[in-house]
């Protein structure tokens, strides 16, 4: 039977003209497959409504969810990660690649021991603070992106969040994007998050296809159509294989868990080189967290993180 043509954002790796975009933290939210086809290919589980426009992912052993629902209110939280000890949310225009920073390291095994946030941030060029009651943040250069380590003034419970707010001129802040961290949340994901978030590397956007295209600069000379497709579904077969412990498959198109019709990537299909690049990055990042933590520097101020089970 003849597949019909339906015009869908799913086409997007054919039907855009694709442009480098920087820097990523203000690129919009991109494809979710960067997040989605590297958890199906470690196994995870789609079990959405088909009638219903979400996606709902389950680890293999069940203990860990997520959930992709779009909601009308910017403000509200669209991507939903949880498991049975802590939680976490993203807004709809956090970029995908960020997301997917946190979600690769639940593919990989967790570090003997847990690794610092704060030192990631600083090493970018970020701004530290800590004040005398234990809260912890830390400002990017830009001065509208923080991420913090919190408690309310009436509560113990720290909890942590990022987030991008643009100035409105009359002393008021509009929110871009917010991701919200239960203070159980294993910081090995919160590095991970941090170290997606502060990664200088551009990401593939459409021409102006961004929340505020003042914001950001596009150059066009990313991979283009079955390329870009091809690069995602390598990233996702190299994801599992380190989380597998084997080699990396040579042929992407048998990924378990992808799509078998327009989104199969033939051998013959292989990445540009700038999205090479970009790949080669994100596998060296991933390569990293799978080998065996060293000991970890102390941190900038404050006590030790305390260790997950």
């Amino acid at each position: 039977m003849t597949r019909p043509y339906i015009f869908s954002k799913a086409d997007d790796p054919w039907s855009r003209i694709w442009f480098d975009t920087s820097p990523r933290h203000l690129a919009g939210p991109g494809d979710p497959r960067h997040v989605t086809q590297a958890l199906r290919a470690g196994g995870w589980t789609n079990y959405a409504d088909p009638a219903y426009p979400h996606i709902v992912l389950a680890s293999p052993d069940f203990r860990h969810t997520l959930v992709l629902e779009p909601a009308a209110d910017t403000y509200s939280a669209w991507w939903r990660i949880s498991s049975q000890r802590w939680h976490a949310s993203f807004g709809g225009n956090t970029p995908a690649e960020i997301i997917a920073g946190f979600t690769d390291a639940l593919l990989l095994p967790a570090p003997v021991t847990e690794p610092y946030v704060w030192p990631t941030l600083q090493a970018a060029g970020w701004t530290y603070e800590r004040d005398e009651r234990g809260n912890e943040s830390a400002r990017h250069p830009d001065g509208i992106t923080t991420m913090e380590r919190r408690a309310p003034l009436t509560s113990d419970y720290f909890s942590w969040s990022a987030e991008v707010a643009l100035p409105t001129g009359l002393g008021g802040h509009q929110r871009l994007w917010h991701a919200y961290f239960g203070d159980r949340t294993p910081r090995h994901l919160l590095a991970a998050f941090a170290t997606a978030l502060t990664d200088p590397a551009p990401v593939p956007r459409g021409h102006y296809d961004v929340p505020h295209s003042h914001l950001v600069t596009q150059v066009e000379r990313g991979a283009q159509g079955e390329q870009l497709a091809a690069a995602l579904h390598l990233i996702a077969a190299v994801t599992q294989s380190l989380a597998d412990r084997t080699p990396i498959p040579r042929d992407p198109s048998r990924i378990p868990g992808l799509a078998r019709d327009r989104m199969t990537v033939h051998t013959h299909h292989l990445p540009a080189p700038d999205i090479a690049f970009a790949l080669e990055r994100r596998v060296s990042t991933l390569a990293a967290r799978h080998r065996p933590a060293t000991t970890a520097p102390p941190p900038p101020h404050g006590p030790s993180p305390r260790r997950t089970r």
